[in-house]
């Protein structure tokens, strides 16, 4: 990515380890609540938060943790099992309500009560907040990783609806789209689908998050 965002990214063996910085210095962003994203939310801020992973079946399939960083970071970790290899789009997503038999009306994409990406209103270079490096699952169907990020705290993943962690069936190319592609205008960059969902295809695993 270019501009004032700066991501490092290591991959070893399946195995994700990176950070994400958010926007410019100097730039605040309003929390879901109206706090400002590097605010202290609540008494409770470094709370942990985790969440079962199950399938559409009702399989658990995986676990999440998320807990305080430090410096207006949060840090999220992930282990899956039983989910199909190679890449993943992987997401924070704005409600906790993952129902398998909620579909999509215009995909038939199952989690649809799940809503869409969450998002503190920092769509910085075509990116939500709660935007997250690919899942990679190795052929055995077994993946993990652990990102950092300062996209948002620990406690702004609760409010009057909650959060989820959602898994995708194919990568999210995170709009990255060179210009030798052209949108439903005819313009280069990434379309509607790309920007809603970095063409990631169908939900197929989906956890509430929850206090720890």
């Amino acid at each position: 990515m270019v501009g004032k965002v700066r991501l490092a990214l290591l991959v070893v063996l399946g195995v994700g380890v990176v950070t994400l910085g958010a926007a410019a210095p100097g730039k605040t962003t309003p929390g879901r609540d109206g706090a400002p994203a590097g605010a202290m939310m609540s008494g409770r801020d470094g709370a942990p938060a985790s969440a079962v992973i199950k399938n559409t079946h009702g399989q658990t399939v995986g676990s999440l943790q998320v807990e305080d960083a430090g410096n207006g970071k949060s840090k999220i970790t992930v282990a899956v099992t039983n989910l199909p290899p190679g890449f993943h789009g992987f997401h924070v997503h704005a409600k906790g309500t993952c129902d398998p038999q909620s579909k999509d009306p215009a995909t038939g994409s199952p989690f649809f009560s799940a809503g869409g990406h969450y998002d503190l209103g920092s769509h910085v270079h075509d990116n939500h907040s709660g935007d997250l490096p690919n899942l990679l699952v190795g052929a055995d169907g077994t993946g993990a990783a652990s990102v950092v990020t300062d996209r948002f705290r620990v406690a702004q993943l609760f409010d009057s609806d909650g959060s989820a962690i959602m898994i995708h069936a194919l990568a999210d190319n995170h709009a990255n789209i060179p210009d030798r592609y052209r949108n439903e205008e005819g313009a280069a960059g990434p379309d509607a689908v790309t920007l809603n969902a970095g063409d990631s295809g169908g939900r197929i695993a989906c956890g509430v998050i929850t206090r720890s």
